[in-house]
């Protein structure tokens, strides 16, 4: 089965939470329809991207990455690769490569999803949209996370006290992930 298979059995089967998230879920499928290359960067107009909040153990701490080409503090994450099985692979994947930390445990299905626009093709090219399925990482007790040169810094949030140019996006992904690792 082909990553993009994949990703509609995910999304179709995933019970959004809201009903603007029910929508999004709707336009994702739509343009996984509309376009074969939707799951690789190479798809200009936009692609799927799959991203994981990395949460402590007890659900009170996350760990951002401050972004080197955006400038903010996000959630680990970042575009699929050929040997991605599921989105949900690609996320853990990428939350291993990007906090250092080895025995990552990912929720069940998508936390949320976000779309926004990013220059992911390089300096001189259009934005592409991004359209992230947002994941939640439960990391083990005791470990210790390593940056990657994918960052300039990495480290632990309080879930209630996020940096202060946090934007809305990885707020509200916080905030679901507080609610689903109850």
């Amino acid at each position: 089965m082909t990553l993009r298979t994949e990703a509609v059995r995910e999304l179709s089967a995933w019970a959004a939470p809201t009903p603007d998230q029910v929508a999004m879920r709707g336009a994702y499928l739509n343009y996984l329809a509309e376009n074969d290359d939707a799951m690789w960067r190479r798809c200009v107009p936009g692609h799927l991207t799959a991203s994981a909040l990395v949460l402590d153990p007890a659900g009170r701490r996350v760990l951002l990455t401050l972004h080197p080409k955006v400038g903010r503090w996000l959630q680990t994450g970042g575009h699929c690769e050929p040997g991605d099985r599921t989105l949900a692979s690609a996320a853990l994947r990428e939350a291993t490569e990007e906090s250092g930390i080895a025995g990552l445990e990912l929720l069940d299905a998508p936390a949320r999803l976000d779309r926004h626009r990013v220059r992911c093709q390089g300096k001189d090219a259009p934005d592409s949209e991004h359209l992230d399925v947002q994941y939640v990482a439960l990391a083990p007790s005791g470990v210790d996370e390593a940056m990657s040169e994918e960052s300039l810094d990495l480290r632990w949030w309080p879930v209630d006290a996020l940096p202060p140019d946090v934007d809305g996006s990885v707020r509200a992904l916080v905030a679901r992930a507080v609610v689903l690792a109850g």
